[in-house]
């Protein structure tokens, strides 16, 4: 079996006395997709962000393609990052900017193309998403939330990064939408030959997209298998989970007046 593309041992990370991450390991394998599933409050975001290095974790390693990342700085992390790309939960659009400047956006201000050049291949990466050339000069308010959502997977795939991370990608989108945009995931990942990490709480969107799913609980991963397995995965906090129940290990805190 091959090294991960991506290894995390150890990793932990707390904001003030609240421990978040606490001791995380997991792999995820060179081109293929792993989801990683769990309720609000439970690390994924904060899993996601130390990868990328928007947040320092206090311990552990965090190695991609070998390469202990986690207190990298500088020219080796924009090296780095040159490996990412990147979904976000709500798209982060720029407001001021034509719908193909978002989609070059990487590749006008990191790599450098011009503009000309940098416009033919977001019009390439839009078409990839079954977006038209029309829509490359509208702004993003002018965009249903469907839309935007696929103009954000255009600018992630832009620079044919190694490395994809998507971050709740089907949140605030109706069921239809949400499978339009798991298949486009699965379809730009697969054309890439990425590797891909996902973190969501849609179950629906993790079975579509996943070929690996984990689960993160009080900061560590308590299971992980192929897909086909998160069934009959005999762990009592992921059968809770998975088929939403109140009762069970996970305990969630509601406050009563």
């Amino acid at each position: 079996m091959s090294d991960p593309k991506i290894r995390l041992r150890g990793v932990s990370k707390q904001f003030g006395p609240k421990v978040v991450l606490s001791g995380l390991d997991l792999d995820v394998p060179e081109r293929e997709s792993l989801v990683v599933i769990g309720g609000s409050g439970t690390g994924k975001s904060v899993m996601l962000k130390c990868i990328l290095g928007l947040i320092h974790a206090e311990a552990g390693s965090i190695q991609v393609d070998g390469e202990e990342t986690r207190d990298v700085r500088g020219r080796r992390r924009t090296k780095l990052m040159r490996k990412f790309g990147m979904l976000f939960q709500g798209g982060a659009l720029f407001d001021s900017l034509r719908v193909w400047e978002n989609v070059a956006f990487g590749l006008i201000q990191g790599e450098h193309m011009k503009r000309r050049d940098a416009k033919g291949v977001a019009l390439e990466k839009l078409a990839a998403v079954g977006l038209g050339e029309a829509v490359a000069e509208l702004s993003p308010a002018e965009l249903s939330g469907g839309m935007q959502k696929r103009v954000a997977l255009a600018r992630a795939i832009a620079t044919e990064p190694e490395i994809i991370f998507f971050d709740e990608p089907t949140t605030g989108l109706d069921p239809i939408m949400s499978d339009v945009i798991n298949d486009l995931i699965v379809q730009c990942v697969r054309d890439l030959g990425a590797t891909a990490l996902s973190i969501t709480h849609d179950l629906a969107s993790a079975r579509k997209i996943a070929d690996r799913i984990a689960m993160i609980h009080q900061g560590r991963i308590i299971w992980s298998g192929p897909v086909a397995e998160i069934d009959d995965s005999g762990n009592p906090y992921v059968d809770q989970f998975i088929n939403g129940r109140a009762e069970g290990p996970i305990h969630m805190e509601v406050r009563r007046p």
